[in-house]
């Protein structure tokens, strides 16, 4: 029955049950596949309850297909657009904070040295 899906092919289906480790979809009356956890969406998903319900219509990608065991490998997300990289505004906070206070430090090195040598000038002339 898997002999009318090829890898590449995106389709239509519905959810018909969810476990750990990913959720099954009926492609038709007679075909089911698998979308893994990891293929649900872009990004992490930690329970796979909190993206998909039994019912729910999708659409799907098929990665592979198994005809020896009847079997389907499905994506949701390769349906989808990868979004684009977050910016974590923490990180580059801490980054610029970082950065300035390295300048601040500098110049404030900057500015002892000068001073340093002009004591030691003014110090070389006492003798």
């Amino acid at each position: 029955m898997t002999s009318k899906f090829e890898t590449g092919q995106i389709l239509e289906g519905k959810v018909t049950g969810i476990q750990p480790y990913g959720a099954f979809v009926a492609l038709d009356e007679e075909t089911q596949g698998l979308v893994h956890i990891s293929e649900v969406t872009h990004g992490f998903v930690k329970d796979i309850n909190e993206h998909l319900s039994i019912g729910d219509e999708v659409k799907v990608k098929v990665l592979n297909v198994d005809e020896e065991k009847n079997k389907v490998s499905l994506s949701i997300r390769a349906t989808e657009e990868a979004p684009a990289k977050p910016v974590n505004p923490k990180k580059t906070q801490s980054v610029k904070t970082q950065q300035e206070s390295e300048t601040a430090g500098f110049n404030t090195l900057k500015d002892k040295l000068e001073e340093w040598i002009e004591q030691s000038k003014n110090d070389s002339f006492k003798k």
